[in-house]
């Protein structure tokens, strides 16, 4: 098996941003709290104890204990809620769509990082409990992001059309997905336990969200991870003040363009409005716009004065749904969280969260980039070993790699640059006598240069693609290895869906890699199934 290891920032796959993040380079310093270590945690459990507003936890477990109402949960996830009352006990969060079926592997990752970490701390710090918290982007509208998921190169999209968030949603149409589903899966007893999860979270609940419980729970329950729906009116009157400071001073664009102003060096991950906040129904989630003294919901007729809209927002704080910018917020005042876990994406836009939280007097959690993984079989490992290939090779973009393994594999050296060195040393003769002539020669010898040179990058180019064709056969198998682990040139868990690998594998997959991830470590994990 290769043995060497991928650092996040050696992959490829990371911004510019995150990698000074993960580099702590000195410049981001103030857009976060405390870099996620071990040790770091102390301190943070000390602030969120002092910040952390304690009422909320009998509103918490009250809500949970509502939404679990109508599930099998395991004794780990019961104990769970209930720790969550006790003023010692705090949360590891992770956040993500509703993407049917899951989407790709890497929900697996987030929520297994998110496990992992809270039984580290726990090990680290027995005095305080810590639950893994999986919320539910139950008030997200963008159904095109997350109405499909990949198995064996084939897309299975659920079609159907959609305005409102999509966890109220309801699963009318998914019997046909399922249909067509079950054909490309095989007959042995894990391709069994596949269709009978499809079937039991998506024909026999009524809504997205509650088939999305259901099948987080079905997989991680045995874990003690609590799912949350903070789509609630119970739980948004924690953030009635701060729906009214959005509305009235709109503070968070303030203090995230200010913080955007100090990214100048980077891509935005994204770019606050002047109101963080939509409006939302069943069937309709659309932005709170202020104009000319009122307030209008973006696309429709309705519009509020501040008293009227000051009134809803105390009366049925569950018409108003956070943003992107706003939903963290909500977050870290329902919960007693110490950190946030995401993909680079997610992290990235945090990162210029901080300065909102401070304005809104909040502790701002530690952020922490999720496990990332590729998965491979003994038998694509072997293959690996043989073809003599490292884990950089495989994770380097395919024309890098086809050239490099053809010089590495060629008996004749295919780099031609100690020839033009040569050739240039030639040419310094020649400047020499030129420079006892005119202007016209020293002219004619740079072309006659320029030409010469190019013309042995010609030829070192056509040695290159001969020698491609003379080894065209292992170059082949090599292709075909970083395609199987690199799908469409891509992050495996961006592409495939889990089943793909749980018909082969089973509940050793979740095991397997509940065993192997380990979330403070800042490497691909190359797991091995």
């Amino acid at each position: 098996m290769p043995t060497d290891c991928i650092r996040y920032q050696n992959s490829g796959y990371f911004s510019s941003l995150i990698v000074d993040y993960l580099d702590q380079k000195s410049s981001l310093n103030s857009l976060y709290n405390r870099f996620p270590t071990i040790e770091n945690f102390e301190a943070q459990i000390t602030e969120k104890a002092a910040y952390y507003n304690q009422e909320n936890r009998k509103l918490l477990v009250a809500a949970l204990q509502k939404q679990y109402q109508n599930s099998t949960i395991s004794e780990a996830t019961e104990n769970n809620i209930l720790a969550l009352e006790q003023a010692n006990t705090y949360t590891i969060t992770t956040g993500h769509q509703l993407n049917l079926f899951s989407g790709p592997l890497y929900f697996l990752y987030k929520i297994i990082s998110t496990i992992n970490l809270a039984s580290e701390l726990k090990t680290k710090y027995p005095k305080s409990n810590f639950v893994p918290i999986y919320w539910m982007a139950t008030e997200d509208h963008d159904f095109e992001e997350i109405n499909y998921f990949n198995f064996k190169g084939k897309k299975f999209r659920w079609n159907k059309e959609s305005t409102g968030p999509v966890g109220r949603l309801t699963t009318e149409g998914l019997d046909a997905v399922f249909e067509v589903f079950t054909k490309e899966l095989g007959s042995n007893s894990n391709a069994q336990k596949i269709k009978e999860l499809f079937q039991k979270s998506y024909l026999e609940h009524s809504n997205l969200a509650e088939a999305t419980r259901f099948l987080a729970n079905e997989l991680f329950g045995h874990y003690g991870l609590v799912i949350l729906d903070a789509d609630s009116a119970e739980l948004k009157r924690t953030l009635i003040p701060y729906i009214k400071d959005e509305l009235e001073n709109q503070t968070s664009f303030k203090e995230v363009a200010a913080t955007i102003e100090k990214l100048n060096e980077y891509s935005i991950q994204v770019n606050p409005r002047e109101i963080n906040l939509f409006y939302i129904e069943n069937d309709l989630r659309e932005r709170i716009i202020f104009e000319s003294g009122t307030y209008k919901v973006n696309h429709t007729n309705l519009s509020f004065s501040k008293e009227d809209l000051f009134r809803l927002v105390e009366t049925n704080p569950e018409k108003f749904s956070p943003n992107v910018i706003l939903r963290p917020l909500y977050q870290e005042v329902l919960l007693p969280n110490l950190c946030y876990i995401g993909g680079g994406g997610e992290i990235a836009y945090w990162l210029e969260l901080q300065s909102f939280f401070n304005a809104a007097k909040v502790s701002f959690p530690m952020l922490l980039v999720r496990n990332s993984v590729v998965l491979a079989t003994e038998k694509q490992i072997k293959k690996a070993d043989a073809l003599q290939l490292s884990w950089a090779d495989l994770f380097s973009k395919q024309k890098d790699l086809v050239n490099n393994k053809t010089k590495a594999l060629s008996e004749i050296d295919l780099d031609l640059s100690n020839v033009k060195e040569q050739l240039k040393k030639q040419f310094e003769a020649l400047y020499n006598i030129a420079n006892q002539t005119d202007n016209s020669f020293i002219g004619a010898l740079k072309a006659q240069e320029i030409k010469q040179i190019k013309g042995i990058e010609h030829l070192e180019k056509r040695l290159l693609k001969a020698q491609k064709r003379k080894l065209s056969d292992v170059l082949e198998r090599i292709i075909q290895l970083q395609n199987d682990l690199f799908p469409n040139q891509s992050l495996q868990e961006r592409q495939t869906n889990f089943s793909e690998f749980y018909e082969e594998n089973g509940e050793l997959l979740i095991q397997t890699l509940i065993e192997k991830l380990q979330p403070l470590e800042q490497r691909f994990e190359i797991v091995q199934l």
